[in-house]
């Protein structure tokens, strides 16, 4: 019996979403999409789950999506690549709009629609091994996996355009620098630092945390006045909540706070 093709385990309140087609460098096909999409649904809807991390088996992240399913798939490739990326596609927004922070672990390679899942984290360590590529240009197709909407608004227009459009290669040093990533760390550190991060977000206030997440996907879509409204609709509910409350306290009392996710 094979194994899936996205392992998920939960330690605690940590689950840790892998991409296991290693043989195929975590090519993305529908098999994957379908999995990846449960997963998430799964992290998303858990409230037992305070924080999910990401990252592949194997030595690459993901090489994107996978090119060979075009000639075995048994409609026509449109078709294919519709219901593949819209799978995809639907697990991207449950990852990037679950009320609990995404770690990414980008433990090598990433490109295509893999690198898109690389970047989509609240926080992205990547491996000193790791780098990015768009590739699209290569096989003839445009940006999916969120590629065109994050790179823009994490590096720039004019880095997005030489990325995508001039298929330019970025390493793991220069990307922590440009702000494709969050930070570097060794490839034998990555799985230790991974961890102690993961701990940190599942120890923060999670409603908090959702209304931030929230809070940044919408700002760049509305007006300056559209977004102090929401931003103050959202400090004013949240400082009716349990972690609020508990927040308050443990800075008066001068220790650390102990959060719970409490309404």
């Amino acid at each position: 019996m094979s194994e899936p093709p996205v392992l998920l385990s939960i330690d605690h309140a940590i689950a840790t979403l892998t991409l296991n087609r290693p043989a195929a460098g975590n090519a993305i096909d529908l098999p994957l999409a379908q999995a990846l999409l449960q997963a998430a649904i799964r992290c998303d809807s858990d409230p037992a789950i305070r924080c999910v991390v990401l990252t592949g088996a194997g030595k690459l992240f993901c090489g994107g999506g996978d090119i060979a399913g075009f000639a075995t798939t048994t409609v026509t490739v449109p078709a294919y690549l519709s219901e593949l990326a819209g799978t995809l596609h639907m697990a991207v927004t449950r990852l990037m709009r679950m009320a609990k922070p995404l770690l990414v672990l980008v433990n090598g390679p990433a490109a295509g629609a893999g690198l898109g899942l690389a970047i989509c984290g609240d926080v992205v360590l990547a491996a000193q091994s790791a780098h990015f590529t768009a590739a699209y240009g290569g096989v003839g197709l445009s940006p999916d996996g969120g590629v065109s909407w994050l790179l823009p608004r994490l590096i720039g227009l004019r880095r997005a355009q030489e990325m995508l459009i001039a298929n330019r290669r970025v390493g793991a040093e220069e990307a922590a620098a440009i702000g494709l990533v969050t930070r570097i760390v060794s490839d034998d550190d990555l799985i230790d630092e991974g961890l102690k991060q993961a701990r940190t977000l599942a120890a923060a206030a999670t409603n908090a945390v959702a209304a931030a997440r929230a809070l940044l996907l919408e700002s760049y879509g509305g007006s300056l006045e559209g977004q102090l409204e929401r931003e103050t609709r959202s400090i004013a509910a949240l400082s009716g909540t349990a972690d609020s409350r508990e927040g308050v306290a443990a800075f008066f009392d001068r220790r650390k706070p102990v959060f719970s996710g409490g309404a």
